[in-house]
């Protein structure tokens, strides 16, 4: 056999038993890559995405997209091809598999966390834009979930309502573990509240819940410092004047508070937000309209672009990181608060976007 020849037989099969071994050797590793965006203003499925009832609304033009990403599950076990392929094609970003289920999350840990966090950005992002608008909103503090196994198990329940701690009134979640804290671990704690199935029934009438009992529960030493404990986790629940519904599906996380506020501000207000300009971002929001961070920053931007947004509202701390790599034609506004939005929409509407605070490269 002639020495070319067999020099390339030679590398032909070292390629393929490379390629093999890409193929079949697995890394810990995950991708994640540009999502659906949807438009708050808009239909989903069929249907609009923002549903109100009980309150006068207006007329509404233009996009303002909410962004999402899309990550490989955590059951997947990437290849190195694969891998190698998302590192050098730019349109995917791919990640330690760590980063994205930490602790060896699974995929029904990861969705449900996901399924939570999603309703509670929809739940702050109504009460942001009736701040906005001056619509005032009732709050409670609500017992956010139980442990299993811990001394709260079966006696209290997710949804049931605060109202004291050993007869001291509770007005925000914090006011819970301070107060359960003041005792040593196996001392008992009475809680007052509001029972779950009629604090939902008062919701639902529009009322505040009323009539409460007296629960006793034995604290626990809490793992490391053994400071008293009884195993829940307190939140916020809200009491709305009229309904906002959200319908979206097949989407989950935090990150798309602030385009739901600003989409519920926009149906609420006369006039038109937008000015029809095609607007998208991201961020989450707390009760108060403080934008906070988000992850996969550049690949919402890339999904943004490709849906057709001139313009992208992102939270200040991600600025930086969208600013690097940021699609030709886009737009970034650096935003804080709603109020930020709120101005940088209003500028965007008339067309006067030299004013605009835009993110820059640090």
């Amino acid at each position: 056999m002639p020495r070319r020849t067999a020099t390339m037989l030679a590398s032909t099969l070292m390629l393929f038993a490379l390629l093999c071994a890409g193929v079949f050797l697995k890394v810990p590793y995950s991708e994640m890559s540009p999502g659906p965006t949807f438009n708050t203003l808009g239909d989903s499925r069929g249907e609009p995405v923002l549903q109100i009832s009980g309150h006068q609304t207006y007329p509404t033009s233009g996009n303002l997209n909410m962004t999402t990403v899309r990550v490989t599950g955590a059951d997947y076990e990437m290849n190195l091809l694969e891998a190698v392929h998302g590192w050098i094609s730019g349109k995917n970003i791919v990640v330690p598999h760590e980063n994205l289920y930490p602790n060896g999350k699974t995929d029904k840990e990861s969705t449900q966390e996901n399924a939570e966090e999603f309703s509670q950005s929809q739940e702050s992002a109504k009460v942001a834009a009736l701040k906005q608008i001056g619509i005032p909103v009732t709050a409670r503090v609500v017992v956010s979930s139980v442990v299993k196994g811990s001394p709260a198990e079966g006696k209290l329940h997710a949804g049931d309502v605060v109202k004291a701690v050993d007869g001291t009134a509770v007005k925000v979640p914090e006011d819970v573990a301070k107060l359960v804290t003041k005792h040593k671990a196996g001392e008992p704690v009475e809680f007052t509240v509001v029972p779950a199935k009629d604090a939902a029934a008062a919701e639902k009438a529009g009322k505040e819940p009323e009539g409460s009992e007296k629960i006793v529960i034995n604290t626990a030493p809490a793992e490391g410092d053994g400071h008293a404990i009884v195993g829940i986790r307190a939140g916020t629940d809200h009491t709305f004047p009229f309904t906002v519904d959200i319908k979206l599906t097949d989407v989950g996380g935090p990150s798309a508070g602030l385009m739901f506020a600003l989409g519920i501000v926009d149906k609420l207000t006369p006039g038109e937000l937008t000015g029809g300009k095609f607007i998208a971002g991201t961020g989450t929001i707390d009760d108060n309209g403080k934008v906070g961070p988000i992850g996969g920053i550049q690949m919402k931007t890339i999904a943004a672009r490709a849906a057709g947004a001139r313009y992208f509202l992102t939270p200040a701390e991600n600025c930086a990181s969208a600013a690097s790599s940021a699609p030709d034609g886009l737009t970034l506004v650096k935003v804080g608060t709603i109020d930020d939005a709120m101005k940088a929409l209003e500028k965007i509407g008339k067309g006067d976007t030299a004013g605009l605070t835009q993110c820059t490269v640090k």
